[in-house]
């Protein structure tokens, strides 16, 4: 078995909170984008779908609904999550209704939700 299978393997067996972690960190030591979440979250989400009840949602988009009177605050979380420039974390705040992040699965979605809230951002999760 290569590294690359083993290391496939490993991250098969991850919980779907677990794997969330895990590509919030690698997003973080290697700068790459959000897309990488929505793929983990498909993968994650696809494997429970056996059981035929009525099943929450794999994954949430994060809508910014207002900021506050803590704009600039909002801008910096807002810049933290998402990787943006200034200016386009700037732009993102103040058209409001706009996705912060989508496609990220539900632990990391309502950690998104707590960090802009704690600085008074409102904020909706739509499932996707």
């Amino acid at each position: 078995m290569s590294t690359t299978e083993a290391l496939l393997e490993q991250i098969g067996k991850l919980t779907l909170v677990e794997a969330a972690d895990l590509v919030k960190k690698m997003e973080e030591k290697f700068g790459i984008s959000a897309a990488a979440p929505v793929a983990v979250a498909a993968v994650g989400g696809a494997a429970p779908a056996a059981g035929g009840a009525a099943e929450e949602p794999a994954s949430f988009n994060v809508v910014l609904k207002g900021f506050g009177d803590k704009k600039i605050e909002v801008i910096k979380v807002v810049r933290e999550i998402t990787g943006l420039g200034l200016k386009e974390a700037k732009d993102l705040v103040e058209a409001g209704g706009k996705s912060v992040k989508d496609g990220v699965a539900k632990a990391e979605a309502e950690d998104i939700k707590k960090k802009l809230e704690a600085v008074g951002a409102q904020i909706e999760l739509k499932a996707v």
